[in-house]
């Protein structure tokens, strides 16, 4: 019998009381009442024990979202939220819809495939509600020297209430490679990106920013050379705060008293950042310019500001070779070496308590940047999500000690599959580490970050850019992204200006500030297309997963260039079916102006000065010969760690201090090889 067809009742079968009056004033049950209540609870106990909880909490969840306030617990922290939004009309919108289901199968239907959101299987999103006071947004910059890239993220960042800092690097920093006048890297030195070599610029890049207050989280597109950039950024967190605990102690005179006698005995002069500082920026992480905390502080001081750093920065970075070689291939290391010293940084990670950074950044977009479509940049994104994991369980690590250090960075563009593509994606990784592995609730929760297309954005008719970006971010916004990157209109040929990305960051708050139905954090539910591009997504998904598995999972796959030559395929595909119209793209094959060119040059293209190139050169230098004296050894412990199996990213963090990026790369390539897939 089905528990959906059972009542229980306090009236006899023909709808009419029992004559007989108990003493407390109520009809005793009739037989025929006892003996369904009887089947009713024996029914029940058939029932699976995760079915069973869910009937019993229905109407007490239903009840929670509405009352006033929705309380809930994360890590501990109690928080208390509005239930209902008031409009204009003085209506109370409820931030959450609640489905009004009776039938239990239908109950148990929805709660196992959809559910509330923060709960599993978290298609509708990883957290009950979405964080107060802090926007998905991030702020993208990246272009010339550190100042100018610092000068930009202050800009977006001014009047926010959190900084959420977005990196892009320029080609020389991507290859691992140190500013330089060879003609191969010169034009390349802060174009399309900030160039990064040392400590130094890292320090000045993200000056007046403090890396721990947990309003501020930096996100680092870097892949190749993740672990040595990821080094810099730890260690300019760690400078910060001892710079912090200068100050707080009173400190200041006695360390630059030290500061200046280290630069008297070697006879050079100090760094600075170059140019006036931002309004915004008071000049925190600029002290310790050319040193680093334990030259200054004693010891234990020093060690404890580190430990408690490293527990508290946000952020993320890419660091993704199995998307590099299926798709960018800007490798530099073999995937071997690569895979290896990602787990060196996981391992770090575990041993120093690093729980608010994600030590990888799974990366789908630069696959659907390449070419390929929805489907395929979601099932290969997570297939290489699995890799990791085994390849982490393979190390020994347990899984919920680097799951929940594990996101997700996916495209969004127009077609209709990216309207379900995060809901797929969170409900494919809840249930594999729930079953397969199972992982606890927090390793379950897949976070991501959701960049609009670069693929869409055309220099034809380059004003409807916005546009598309709009659509593609209310996408992302309705899906429950984590995070959120809206693209400039004029990226289709230039990084952003400063009209451009203010265009693009506004886009994002309109809808999150303005639009009505965002206000509700689970608009999707309940939509008959929604529910069944879910299904056919999530049925797509795993088809692709059999291909792959077939062909030896990813690494096999990625010996035959699978994952390449579909990507290079589906590519064509779209460019043929755009060639010929069949794709209607407004204002490049269709709706063609015809009293002004389709082209229009934007009004400024960024582009490093030749300024910028020939003081980045003179820093590195500069900073080279400083260290001169202790980079070799220092060079020569990171490899000695590579060749031992020692973890090689506990030594970056020293190396980092010292030694530039070209250095590093240089060093250890004697040991680990560099690579490039061969085309």
């Amino acid at each position: 019998m089905s528990t959906s067809s059972i009542k229980t009742s306090q009236t006899s079968s023909n709808g009419h009381s029992n004559g007989h009056v108990q003493g407390n004033g109520h009809a005793p049950k009739s037989a025929a009442v006892l003996e369904l209540e009887k089947m009713y609870e024996e029914c029940k106990k058939q029932l699976h024990h995760e079915t069973a909880q869910i009937l019993d909490s229905w109407q007490s969840k239903k009840e929670n979202y509405r009352q006033p306030h929705y309380t809930y617990t994360v890590r501990g922290k109690e928080i208390k939220v509005e239930n209902f939004t008031e409009s204009l009309s003085h209506q109370q919108i409820p931030k959450i819809g609640v489905p009004q289901f009776e039938d239990y199968g239908e109950i148990v239907r929805w709660s196992m495939t959809e559910n509330f959101p923060g709960e599993f299987p978290y298609t509708a999103g990883i957290y009950p509600f979405k964080r107060e006071g802090e926007d998905p947004t991030r702020m993208f910059a990246g272009e010339g020297a550190p100042e100018r890239t610092n000068k930009r993220f202050h800009y977006l960042s001014a009047g926010m209430p959190a900084a959420r800092l977005s990196t892009a690097f320029d080609s020389v920093t991507l290859y691992g490679e140190d500013p330089d006048e060879r003609p191969d890297i010169y034009g390349k030195i802060g174009n399309s990106g900030v160039s990064i070599a040392t400590l130094d610029d890292a320090k000045k890049l993200y000056s007046g920013f403090d890396l721990c207050k947990p309003s501020t989280s930096v996100s680092m597109t870097i892949n190749g050379p993740a672990p040595m950039l990821l080094a810099f950024f730890m260690n300019t967190a760690i400078d910060q705060q001892c710079e912090k605990y200068i100050r707080e102690n009173g400190l200041e005179a006695e360390v630059q008293a030290k500061i200046a006698a280290k630069y008297a005995q070697q006879g050079v002069s100090a760094p600075s950042y170059n140019g006036a500082l931002p309004e915004t920026n008071a000049g925190l992480g600029l002290m310790l310019l050319g040193v680093t905390g334990d030259e200054v502080l004693p010891r234990e001081i020093y060690e404890k500001i580190k430990a408690d750093t490293l527990k508290q920065v946000r952020g993320t970075v890419q660091a993704d070779i199995l998307k590099e070689d299926q798709a960018q291939n800007t490798c530099i290391f073999s995937t071997e070496f690569a895979l290896r010293m990602m787990g060196d940084i996981q391992q770090y990670f575990i041993d120093a308590q690093v729980r608010n950074f994600y030590s990888v950044s799974i990366s789908g977009y630069h696959i659907a940047e390449a070419g390929a479509n929805p489907i395929s940049q979601l099932a290969f994104t997570l297939a290489n999500g699995f890799t990791f994991v085994e390849y982490y369980l393979s190390r020994g690590m347990k899984i919920d000690d680097f799951a929940p250090n594990l996101s997700f960075f996916f495209s969004n563009g127009i077609d209709p599959e990216y309207a379900v593509i995060g809901r797929v994606a969170r409900r494919i990784w809840a249930k594999a580490m729930k079953n397969k592995y199972g992982a606890n609730e927090r390793s379950q929760m897949l976070k991501y970050h959701i960049q609009t297309s670069g693929r869409s954005l055309h220099a034809q008719e380059i004003d409807f850019n916005d546009i598309r970006t709009t659509l593609q971010a209310l996408y992302a916004i309705y899906d429950n992204c984590n995070s959120l990157h809206t693209n400039a209109y004029d990226e289709a040929i230039t990084t952003p200006t400063e009209e451009s990305v203010r265009r693009a960051v506004a886009i994002q708050l309109i809808i999150n500030r303005e639009l009505g139905l965002a206000k509700n954090e689970n608009p999707l539910q309940g939509s008959f297309i929604i529910e069944e591009l879910t299904d056919l997504v999530e049925e797509a998904v795993m088809t692709e997963f059999r291909r792959i598995a077939e062909r030896g999972g990813v690494l096999g796959a990625m010996e035959t260039m699978y994952q390449r030559n579909k990507i290079q395929e589906e590519s064509m595909h779209y460019e043929m079916l755009k060639h010929t119209g069949e794709l209607p793209i407004i204002g490049v094959n269709t709706f063609l102006p015809k009293d002004k060119p389709a082209y229009t040059a934007p009004k400024e293209v960024i582009r490093a000065t030749e300024e910028e190139k020939q003081v980045q050169i003179a820093s590195l230098r500069a900073f080279q010969a400083r260290n001169g004296a202790i980079s070799g050894d220092t060079l020569r412990r990171l490899q000695m760690a590579a060749v031992n199996n020692q973890n090689i990213f506990a030594e970056l963090m020293e190396a980092a201090k010292v030694c530039s990026l070209g250095q590093i790369s240089s060093a250890l390539y004697e040991v680990g090889g560099q690579y490039r897939r061969n085309m």
